[in-house]
């Protein structure tokens, strides 16, 4: 069990960090002005996203956060794992404050406490994984949900803001709680029993889906805005599903402790989402500022050092380039 819970952690903490250098690398990549972000789905944003390092660190940072989160599975309820991974928000909101320079108010500081603060009950209080089983028609209906979510998602990418990131948010937010689903009622892991297994090919799927439509939010959204509805749509119905139908359960006479505790790390999660909406214009500027800026001040310097994470400009505060390319806006009187 300590095994499992320190691996959600690790997960929480990798999707967190993940996401603002996927945020970046998205506004490095887009061929759209922060101010339009509609007109569809972009299918050439994937390609040029791997030229970006960002891009290709959060992809290995992703991946090795859906190992962890599938070692927290194997013993771990699938509301506690969902639990968990929905407080990689906080992260996101604190390594975007370090990273991209967004300032967060004392509430929005108050709500990275609360996701703490919930995942924490209900780690103390969640109980083993259910031992239900499911048939093929279960799995199946996975794969033909993860279709529905498709159509959704090309239907959410022509909104105009601000709908458009919280509906892209959301859609790819269900797809990857069907991906946590289908994680879970995996037969086994060999070769074999994965080509045999419609839920391997619902976890392909969701995960292939729902990142394009999650990169698709950060191309003209705020990554805080962006996570908070993926957050919300990846926690709630996994966790629905896996008590009514995989018999998910808590610690005996610790059920109002469980509960108490997902609830506040989801609702401090959507909280984190209402605030960011009050600088979602700014959040979007301070990634393409980042995005643009230079790893050094020296051509030479930049081809030796431009794999390095953090631009160095933040830790000296000069930066050559112009003006354009490094004004950011004031978002100190944002709450």
């Amino acid at each position: 069990m300590l095994v499992s819970l320190i691996a959600a952690i690790v997960a929480a903490v990798l999707y967190g960090v993940a996401s603002v250098m996927q945020a970046i690398a998205v506004r490095a990549a887009s061929n759209k002005p922060a101010e339009d972000a509609s007109g569809g789905v972009d299918p050439g944003l994937v390609v040029r996203l791997l030229h970006q390092w960002r891009f290709v660190a959060s992809i290995c940072l992703d991946a090795l956060g859906f190992v962890a989160q599938l070692i927290a599975l194997q013993r771990l309820p699938l509301f506690a794992v969902q639990a968990f991974v929905a407080s990689n928000l906080a992260v996101t909101a604190v390594v975007a404050s370090w990273v991209i320079g967004v300032t967060l108010s004392w509430r929005e500081w108050a709500a990275v406490f609360g996701v703490v603060a919930g995942v924490g009950l209900l780690g103390s209080s969640a109980g083993a994984e259910g031992a239900a089983q499911v048939g093929a028609v279960f799995k199946l209906a996975l794969i033909v949900a993860i279709g529905g979510l498709a159509i959704i998602g090309l239907a959410a990418a022509k909104l105009n803001e601000p709908y458009r990131t919280t509906a892209l948010g959301l859609t790819a937010g269900f797809g990857y709680g069907v991906l946590s689903i289908a994680a879970r009622v995996l037969t086994g892991f060999s070769p074999l029993e994965l080509a045999r297994d419609p839920a391997a090919y619902a976890v392909a799927a969701a995960g292939i889906i729902s990142f394009m439509f999650y990169a698709t939010a950060l191309e003209g959204g705020s990554v805080t805005v962006a996570t908070a509805a993926v957050v919300l749509a990846e926690t709630i119905p996994p966790a629905v599903i896996g008590v009514v139908f995989l018999g998910d359960q808590t610690r005996p006479g610790l059920a109002v402790v469980a509960w108490a505790g997902f609830f506040l790390a989801v609702t401090s999660a959507v909280m984190l989402a209402r605030f960011g909406e009050a600088h979602h214009t700014e959040d979007v500027a301070m990634a393409d500022a980042v995005a643009r800026r230079q790893a050094n001040a020296g051509p030479a310097a930049a081809g030796l050092l431009s794999w390095w994470p953090v631009d160095l400009q933040f830790f000296n505060g000069r930066s050559d380039t112009t003006p354009s390319d490094t004004a950011v806006p004031d978002t100190t009187g944002a709450s």
